[in-house]
Order: structure tokens, then sequence, then C-alpha cells
């Protein structure tokens, strides 16, 4: 759109700010989506379905709550109802923004990420409760909600309200599906934070607005002694598991949605949804879905990144025969996705575990250092660099990684390959008792991946536990018939080093792969 100016006011459409003068009025997000729509259709009488499909997305809701955003919108830029000197309404017709406004347009510019802001899920923080009655101690729980909501920022497939959108909400009993429609977001954590002594205890839950549904609820216990790293301790473990938790109930959600109703997000988030089913049809589906969603929106840098990471996984996990230039393209796809969105971290992973595969290990090692930089709470980054640098023989500086994956997403999606690279990289540095009992963890996920069942074969045929692998083989051949230590070795092509290949396949034949 680019900015209006009108009676002493500015409104920037494109950061989403409205400023008196030089300084910023304070608004909700949905307010100033009233106030922008009005503007850009100040030459028509809007009406009230005009607004439903604008500003409420074509959710129904009552006249009381459009008149409530009504006088939100006028209180914000100095107009009342009487007065109506910028907003005015027409009886029976609707609504018309009557201010004088000159118009700034702004260069266009592609934006990563999806068409509209809009179709990303949009996500409130309010200020954590504080139980223990002494106001003195709220800090500790603004403190909380304030490293929460910066947290959040850093996953990109998430737009997070500012804090000054919900400290006003501060001590108030809220109804989640009210509140939900008054800030225009699709979920709210929640929480409260109760010093006793020397310990903490803080809980923190995730609702659905629409519905009101929790889906998810936590809660964290401490002794207090540094309070600032339990600060950061449990702010960053909250932010982890929120993400992830958000995507699932988006992919159900596109999995809903008719399909004649999809947008480039929707292709995008359906593709998310058959890329973690973990099998050979699954990866196939992401990849067209994630192919439809480009076509629609080449700036769609998810996207691209997600086609490039399902492209290697498919000739690592599945049924893709490896090939130099399906890795190269899969190489070129991720590196046009750090070019939509260098602040991705989620992309930025997926660029280097695609660098990984064509064995390029200094500058995946550089790209998966910079996701965990910009994203220090993105669990499946420390998963790959601790993979990465297992392949270098840094086994003391790779096995922190694994375990702060799992710390910080004990729930995710892949958390069976946190556990499965994780045996993995002992099997290498010959801990073959670790890596058993961490193959054997990644086993009983229930979307865990063949791997884990050939890395604990593995283990165990170093251990000369005979009787205990065939047991395991047998599993291991009913999700891959055809695995064998030929196919092993031809799948562990991103491995640079051969003596590391070596010892994994001389486990697998102590016991009895063919």
């Amino acid at each position: 759109m680019g900015q209006f100016y009108f009676s002493g006011y500015s409104l920037d459409a494109d950061r989403r700010e409205l400023r008196r003068g030089t300084e910023i009025v304070p608004i909700e997000p949905q307010v100033f989506d009233l106030i922008a729509y009005l503007i850009a259709n100040r030459d028509r009488v809007v009406s009230k379905d005009d607004l439903m499909a604008a500003v409420w997305r074509g959710r129904v809701v009552s006249e009381s709550t459009v008149t409530s955003r009504l006088n939100a919108a006028r209180k914000a830029i100095g107009d009342t109802g009487g007065k109506q000197g910028l907003i005015r309404t027409h009886a029976r017709k609707g609504i018309r923004f009557v201010g004088d406004v000159q118009e700034q347009a702004i260069a266009p510019r592609v934006l990563p990420g999806p068409t509209s802001i809009a179709d990303k899920p949009r996500i409130a923080v309010l200020p954590f409760v504080h139980l223990g009655g002494d106001p003195q101690q709220e800090y500790f729980s603004d403190g909380i909600t304030e490293d929460i909501i910066t947290a959040l920022t850093k996953h990109r497939s998430l737009t997070v309200l500012a804090r000054n959108s919900t400290f006003a909400f501060r001590g108030q009993s809220v109804d989640v599906r009210e509140l939900g429609a008054r800030l225009g977001v699709g979920y709210l954590v929640q929480g409260s934070v109760r010093r006793a002594g020397s310990r903490v205890r803080i809980t923190a839950q995730l609702a659905e607005t629409a519905d009101g549904t929790t889906i998810w609820a936590e809660k964290y216990d401490r002794e207090v002694h540094e309070i600032f790293e339990i600060q950061d301790e449990i702010t960053a473990t909250i932010a982890a598991r929120l993400e992830p938790e958000v995507g699932s109930a988006e992919r159900s959600r596109a999995a809903r949605k008719p399909l004649q109703a999809f947008n480039a997000w929707d292709f995008f988030r359906l593709g998310t949804s058959h890329f973690y089913k973990a099998t050979a049809e699954g990866n196939q589906e992401a990849q067209r879905l994630f192919r439809r969603a480009i076509e629609l929106e080449p700036a769609l840098a998810q996207a691209h990144g997600f086609l490039s990471y399902s492209m290697v996984l498919s000739m690592v996990y599945f049924d893709a025969e490896p090939n130099d230039a399906v890795l190269d393209d899969a190489v070129r796809i991720a590196k046009a996705a750090v070019a939509l969105d260098d602040l991705d971290a989620n992309i930025r992973f997926m660029y280097g575990r695609a660098l990984l595969a064509r064995r390029a290990y200094g500058e995946a090692l550089s790209e998966l250092e910079a996701a965990i930089e910009l994203n220090p709470t993105l669990a499946l980054a420390h998963c790959g660099l601790g993979d990465s640098l297992a392949y270098e023989g840094r086994f003391d500086e790779a096995m922190p990684h694994f375990q702060r994956a799992i710390a910080l997403s004990p729930n995710d999606p892949m958390r069976w390959s946190f556990y499965s690279y994780g045996a993995l990289a002992y099997l290498f540095a010959g801990n073959f008792d670790a890596a058993e009992e961490w193959a054997r963890k990644a086993t009983r996920v229930p979307n865990c991946q063949y791997w884990g069942y050939a890395h604990r074969v593995s283990a165990l045929g170093h251990l000369g536990s005979r009787d205990q692998s065939q047991a395991v083989l047998a599993d291991l051949l009913k999700l891959k018939p055809e695995f064998s230590c030929r196919f092993a070795e031809q799948r562990l092509f991103y491995i640079r080093d051969r003596d590391q290949v070596a010892r994994y396949i001389d486990g697998l034949k102590r016991s009895g792969v063919p």
C-alpha cells in the first residue's frame, strides 16, 4: 500500500505503524487493519460485510464487536462518534473514511514468506501472572513474558504480536475466543509464575482461539540459584515447544480446508504434513505440494527450503537413488530460499543439510552455526550441527548439540532423528553402548525411520549381542526388506570419512546383515 498522512497522523501500512507526529500510537492489530482498510477504500462507503471479509477474514462477529473496534479506531486517530471528522457512519449503509489523505507510495519489494502476513499463524503472549502477591516480584514474570515473545519472533513461520499489544491486558480475566477476535490471533499463550522460598514454578499453556481449546500445557519446577539463568532456560524451552505445537495445529487445519480454497501457504502447510509422515509416499507428495506452493508464490522462502530438504531426504531415507545432479538442484533451491529470507533459521538449517549432502562440510557447518545464531531455540539446527561435527570427528563438540535438541523439543515431529543421528555419532566415536541406547530411544518414537533400527543393529554387532541383534534385525527387515550392507553403504554417500562408514558396515556384518 504505502504511507498515508492525515490530520497530523501517518499510517505506514508496510511497517504496520500508526504515528501521531513522531510518536507511535499503541493500537491493537485488528483496529490497525480496520483503519488501513477504510483509508485504502476511502472512495466509497464500506459495508459491514466488507469489513467482515477484510478485517475478520470472513468470520462472523457481533454488531457490538464491530462497534467496539470502530470506536477504538476513532479514538486512536483523535475522532469521535459525535464528531465524525475522519470516520463517518452512513445509516444502514456502512462507514467511510472522509479525512483528507496524502499518499506516499513505497517502491514494491518482494517480501519473504507467504503472499500475505495474514497467511502465517498469528500468536499473542499474554503477561504471565505473578501469583506470589508481591508486586516487587513482577519483574520476573514480565521478563519471562518478554523473553518468550522475543524468542518466538525468531521463528519466521509465526507472526508474533508485539509486547504493547498484550500487556494492556495485564491482570484481566479474559475469554480466549473473545480476546483472539480482538487481537486477530489464532493462538494465545498464557502462564503464571509462583515463587516459594528457593523454588519457582512456571506454568504455560497454548490455546487455539477459534474454539478456546488448550492444545499444549506444561509446568516447570526449578531451584532458584541464578534467577536470570533460570529465566533464560525456561523461556528457551517454552518457545521451542510452542512452534512445533502451532505447526502441528496448522497442518491439521490445512488438511481440513477445502482444496479449492487453498492458497500458497495452505499448500505449503499441507506439504509439511506429508513431509512429517516420514514415508516415501509422503515425501513425494510433500515435494509436489511444495512445488505447487512455489508456483503460486515464487517468493515463499519456506517452500523452497522444505522442497530442497525433501529432495535430500528422499535419497537418504527413501526410494530415490543418490544422484549428484539432484543434489546440486537441492543445493540451488536451498540457496534460493536463503536469498529470499536469510533471517529464517530453519531455511539456513536446510541449506546446511543440502551442503552436507554434497559433502561441503565447511560450508555446511557455517550455515548451521548461522541458523543457531539466528534462533538458539531451533532444535533441528542443533541436531544438524551435532551431526556435521560428528562427521568431522569432533565428537566432544557434537554430543551436547544432540542433547540440546532433545531438551528443547521433546515432542518435535523429527525427534526420532535427534536420537538416531546421536546414535550414529556414538557409533563413529566407538562408544557402542551409548550408540545402542540412543538408537533404542529412536525406535520408540512412533514415526522412526528404519535407520534407527539399522544403527541399533550395527551397535549390537560391535557389542557381540548376537541374539538381541537378530530380533532388532528382524524388525529392520520388516520396515526395509531390501536393507543390506551394500544398500547402507550406498545411502551413506554423504559421509566423507570412509573409515566411519567401514566401522558402521562392520557392525552390520557382525549382526548378520546380508
